[in-house]
């Protein structure tokens, strides 16, 4: 596997990792993200994968087997993109009102970094922050919420910020460009600072345990 990187080489005060989940190569939600990536200050690293490229098996749940599984090139590079990120954008187009199959592979995958033996793959990825872009056929977008609920627990379960969802509406190719607001939004997603994620049980000022 290759990461396709732009930006400098050294590991910077930030970094993102753009995680593309789309069933086909430069679709709506890519489009999107694109739009957005291009407003970040040329000095940040940008690294892109696109799962459907990645020769990556279907996760499986070792945690409680007596012995692991061993880790293939190309999961342990994966790996460590996501921990070298200060920020993870998931792009994943809207499936059933929620990520794409290949999307939620890799947020599986997360699980098994979890478990590996001395693994520090949650306080590593505590502090940084997770963003969601997708592009959808409704016109309404709050058919996405299930989306954003995914993503914001993930980020809460993890103590990472969460700087909330992208979302244009594109079901035909190239049919995001017209979304006039979606790409305006894009102009200024990634500015400011997300605040941490929380689980709706949580109260609001409460302490990070």
């Amino acid at each position: 596997m290759t990461l396709d990187t732009a930006g400098g080489s050294s590991r910077p005060d930030r970094s993102f990792l753009f995680v593309l989940g789309s069933s086909r190569s430069d679709g709506n939600t890519e489009i999107l993200a694109r739009a957005a990536a291009a407003q970040l200050p040329a000095d940040i690293p940008q690294r892109w994968v696109d799962l459907n490229r990645l020769a990556l098996p279907d996760f499986q749940d070792g945690r409680h087997e007596t012995t692991g599984w061993p880790a293939d090139e190309n999961e342990e590079l994966l790996r460590q993109a996501t921990l070298e990120a200060t920020d993870v954008v998931i792009a994943s187009p809207l499936y059933w009102y929620t990520l794409s199959a290949q999307t939620k592979r890799y947020l599986d995958y997360w699980s098994g970094w979890l478990n590996v033996p001395d693994s520090d793959f949650k306080r590593r990825m505590a502090g940084g922050t997770l963003w969601g872009v997708t592009a959808m056929a409704d016109d309404d977008h709050a058919v996405a919420d299930g989306l954003t609920t995914t993503l914001n627990h993930s980020a809460a379960y993890l103590r990472m910020r969460f700087g909330g969802v992208l979302t244009g509406t594109g079901s035909r190719p190239g049919r995001v460009r017209a979304d006039e607001a979606a790409m305006r939004r894009a102009k200024t997603f990634f500015e400011g600072e997300p605040p941490l994620a929380r689980f709706p049980y949580e109260e609001v000022g409460a302490g990070v345990q």
